[in-house]
């Protein structure tokens, strides 16, 4: 996709690396309904898979998402324009600092830095779009914002129900999440797509296998249902569980998801079909 002609390439190219932390957190929210206080409802961990190679090729679906068409040059552009070429990209071990970097210059959250202060950036990118479209979500990946306060539930008699106060508890999450341009986040897939081929290629996918997966992830996100009704729960143990059997059969991240609200659900789908419809429409 070509930038707008009254900005520098310069400008142009942080304004793309922008978005990265869009992608690595798309799913973040749902990290955030991970905690071990005992008191949480029943979750899934699979195993942290940042640098592990997968050695069986492995059953992901497969899908095509398009590259940008660059826009025609313009024949009457003055020749004193002068455009300065992006970076190039690094080799995948050392695209850390170049990333962060570019990240940081932009208009930010506190807690856009505390995501990015770790390692291995696309490889953990890629193992969280591999976890999103298992349903799953690789806990420990990004050490992103914990919830704010305890989750509580109350009782009706024998009935318990989970307390909409949770629903806050996420609201600094979602609003860095929401606050982050999904069109620059497609820009910036298609920018650093190399990198994110060389991750994915290092646990056993295929270029097509990745654009199935990262579309699998966006997919299941958008199919989590949006429940407005009070929750109810059972509890077995120390855990939790949702007394709806329908409820209880969605995938672990859609039950993550759902603990954030209605209206976060909402917000957090809103960004995630953006993302969708710039990637196939670039």
């Amino acid at each position: 996709m070509t930038p707008a002609r009254n900005k520098s390439g310069t400008s142009k190219f942080i304004l793309i690396l922008g978005s990265l932390a869009a992608i690595a957190v798309i799913g973040g929210v749902l990290y955030q309904a991970q905690s071990n206080t005992g008191e949480e409802l029943e979750y899934t961990v699979i195993p942290e898979q940042v640098t592990e190679a997968v050695i069986e090729k492995p059953d992901a679906p497969e899908a095509f998402i398009p590259a940008p068409t660059p826009e025609p040059k313009s024949v009457a552009e003055p020749a004193a324009i002068t455009v300065t070429k992006a970076p190039k990209l690094p080799s995948l071990d050392d695209s850390d600092e170049f990333i962060r970097e570019r990240l940081l210059r932009i208009k930010h959250r506190g807690d856009m830095e505390t995501w990015l202060n770790t390692d291995d950036l696309i490889r953990r990118s890629a193992s969280y779009f591999d976890g999103l479209a298992r349903g799953v979500t690789l806990s420990k990946i990004f050490p992103l914002t914990a919830p704010e306060g305890s989750f509580t539930t109350h009782r009706d008699g024998d009935i318990i129900w989970l307390n909409a106060g949770n629903y806050e508890r996420y609201n600094s999450t979602i609003a860095v999440l929401i606050s982050l341009d999904m069109k620059s986040m497609a820009q910036m897939f298609h920018f650093i797509r190399p990198l994110l081929e060389s991750a994915f290629a290092e646990m056993g996918y295929r270029p097509r296998q990745m654009d199935g997966i990262i579309l699998q992830g966006i997919d299941n996100i958008l199919d989590t249902p949006i429940i407005v009704e009070r929750i109810e729960l059972t509890r077995e143990s120390v855990t939790y569980k949702f007394a709806d059997p329908d409820l209880e059969a969605l995938l672990p991240l859609q039950k993550q998801l759902l603990r954030t609200g209605p209206e976060n659900t909402q917000r957090i789908q809103q960004q995630a079909l953006a993302l969708k419809e710039a990637l196939l429409n670039p």
